[in-house]
């Protein structure tokens, strides 16, 4: 690649901004981390809503309002988010990032590059990150349903008399909070932030109130309590972590929106305000319960005195409604990332934010979310029901985590064997026992998120196929570039003034469209500029890196081949790339002579064949998926009225 003034940091999308003073970064860093509360922390905060309910409804009742049950679930919630967010994901995960990216993708990317010698573990890992990112889409679409519910029917308490009005008041609150999306998760993020802020404040005064008054309810801190249910009432301790996992949803989320705020503002904010809050109001639930047994059908909002439960109902309204917002915003990074990687069609994305290549809003992405979660919100109707279907796609998710990381933790931080078999039994030990506990919920509705993974994985799985057979096709209708070039000198074409621009991913075979454009046209640009473009398994790319240069064997023929490399995090934008490639020095022309370039896609329609290559209702998805993908003008940011289509069919 060419290695051109190093000491650049500017990426191919934009430069690094100027240093700054120590007092103005940490300005920066809690503003990021209020904008991270805002964002990154509204699923895992608002859990308290229904979590402990959820955990004294299950089975009729079986786990009882008795010290020893008591005491052993909420030491069995303590420990779970200490265990699982606390540690594995502040504490260790959100040091495996990927250049700055979280999530499932991210990881299995890093994963992928770390085992890059070893052909058929990456393929392994690949396989992993495509599961694992179709169990965040389910608990992507539950999510915000069953947030937002928990908190209108806060109205059964507060106002009795409209509680026929829950359903329709969820759904106008959803349909704005997805029509927002637009905006971007940096300005929804700064709005939400103080939200946040009063939500947690609250919650954790309300609690305090009640320790205060019955301090003895601290002893359930102790992992003896945990340990001790688990002994004592297997039975009963197995159907309460099918709702202890409740508590941790939103982990995987914080993990996935770390690239858009970044791993300290996340951290501060989870163990100065969040973890504290958490704590301190599931401590007061559970001493309410313990003392007012009757209490337990919503011992969130019964914890608030009755002068204070109408202005909670409308916070914890707004709280979770940014509850949605963290798995919506990770939704977004994951998907952005699988189109990066190859494994969905080309999508349209829109960067939101000028300073976080993380901030992006992807509309196709978010009409899909919105259908679903109207549709899972109207089936179930209350978030009673919900919760029997929530918790298989969460704790899978956080399975295929650990295994991930269980993976890097050699090659990335040289770990001793006893410390990847220490996080195994204590991770994946903990998690695998939730997943067991809610294997339960299957039939009454735990089928509905993997029924969503299954399509995911489908999805991914045919359009991955279906993009290797097409390209096989391709190369065949292309040919040598060599050839071709060597074709032209030997006639006497007609060279036209300008710069054409051929996207293209390789440089050893022909673009359809300059094949079409001189089989029809018979002439050729002064200036040939084939694009190839590839995503690298890193959010970012330095431009210094970025380029590779070919002349194509002639220097004075006009015709050159330049290899663009972006993060997959990076914006694709062609235009953009080129003009830091004349900066760079790579390109040997002036970067004003762009302004009026040509650019030509190759592109023709694809013919369903009767080839024994894929099931023919697979083949007709991939080419539903192909006909309904971004159009690559826009994905790689070429001018429209300087852009023509030409090419030739090809076969799948």
């Amino acid at each position: 690649m060419h290695q051109n003034h190093k000491q650049s940091t500017q990426t191919v999308a934009e430069r690094s901004p100027s240093p700054r003073r120590p007092d103005h970064r940490q300005r920066l860093v809690y503003a990021a981390a209020l904008a991270a509360l805002g964002v990154v922390f509204g699923d895992i905060g608002t859990s308290p809503l229904y979590a402990l309910k959820t955990v004294f409804l299950l089975d009729n009742g079986v786990v009882r309002a008795q010290e020893d049950d008591v005491f052993g679930v909420i030491s069995l919630i303590f420990w779970s988010v200490t265990i699982i967010v606390s540690i594995k994901y502040i504490g260790i995960l959100m040091r495996a990032d990927n250049d700055g990216e979280g999530g499932v993708m991210a990881l299995a990317a890093l994963a992928q590059r770390l085992y890059a010698s070893k052909a058929g573990k990456a393929g392994t890992l690949l396989v992993i990150g495509i599961v694992g990112v179709a169990l965040f889409y389910g608990d992507s679409i539950i999510t915000p349903a069953i947030s937002v519910l928990s908190a209108v029917e806060g109205l059964h308490v507060t106002v009795p008399a409209v509680s026929h009005l829950v359903i329709p008041i969820a759904a106008v609150i959803l349909i704005a909070l997805f029509a927002v999306q637009r905006y971007g998760t940096g300005r929804v993020g700064v709005l939400f932030g103080p939200v946040m802020v009063l939500w947690f404040v609250v919650i954790g005064a309300a609690g305090l109130a009640m320790v205060v008054q019955y301090p003895a309810v601290l002893l359930g801190l102790s992992p003896t309590y945990a340990i001790a249910f688990l002994v004592s009432k297997p039975l009963v301790a197995f159907v309460a972590l099918g709702a202890v996992v409740l508590v941790i949803t939103g982990a995987e989320a914080l993990y996935a929106d770390m690239g858009h705020f970044g791993r300290s503002p996340i951290s501060r904010a989870w163990f100065f305000l969040v973890f504290p809050a958490l704590t301190l109001n599931y401590l007061g639930q559970a001493a309410l319960v313990l003392h007012d047994p009757a209490a337990r059908a919503n011992p969130f909002f019964l914890l608030i005195p009755e002068w204070g439960r109408l202005p909670v109902v409308i916070l914890a309204t707004a709280a979770t409604v940014i509850a949605s917002q963290a798995v919506i915003s990770g939704a977004y990074s994951l998907s952005r990332q699988a189109v990066q990687l190859g494994l969905l069609p080309p999508l349209t994305v829109r960067q939101t934010s000028q300073h976080e290549g993380g901030q992006v809003y992807l509309p196709a992405v978010n009409l899909l979310l919105f259908i679903g979660v109207m549709a899972v919100m109207l089936s179930f109707g209350s978030s009673d029901r919900l919760s029997t279907a929530y918790g298989i796609s969460v704790t899978g998710a956080l399975v295929v985590d650990t295994v991930l990381l269980l993976l890097v933790a050699r090659p990335l931080w040289n770990w001793a064997p006893w410390k990847i078999v220490l996080a195994a039994v204590a991770f994946g030990g903990l998690e695998l026992t939730f997943l067991a506990g809610n294997l339960s919920k299957i039939v009454n509705g735990g089928w509905v998120p993997l029924l969503i993974a299954a399509v995911v994985i489908l999805v991914m799985t045919t359009w991955r196929r279906g993009r290797q057979l097409v390209q096989a096709d391709r190369l065949k209708k292309e040919g040598s570039m060599a050839d071709f070039i060597e074709e032209i000198r030997t006639k006497n074409l007609a060279r036209v003034p300008g710069i054409a621009i051929f996207p293209h991913p390789n440089k050893a075979t022909t673009p359809l469209a300059l094949r079409a454009n001189v089989k029809h046209n018979h002439v050729l640009h002064e200036h040939v500029i084939i694009v190839g473009v590839s995503t690298a398994q890193v959010p970012h790319v330095p431009a210094e890196d970025a380029f590779d240069y070919d002349p194509l064997g002639y220097a004075d023929d006009g015709i050159e081949f330049l290899h663009i490399t972006f993060g997959f995090s990076d914006e694709p934008d062609i235009p953009r790339a080129l003009r830091a490639a004349v900066r760079e020095g790579v390109l040997p022309l002036d970067s004003a002579n762009f302004k009026q370039a040509s650019y030509f896609i190759s592109r023709g329609a694809i013919r369903i064949t009767r080839k024994d290559t894929m099931v023919p209702w697979r083949r007709s998805l991939f080419v539903a998926l192909a006909h309904n993908a971004a159009n690559p003008a826009a994905r790689f940011g070429l001018p429209a009225l300087r852009t023509v289509t030409m090419g030739s069919d090809v076969e799948i």
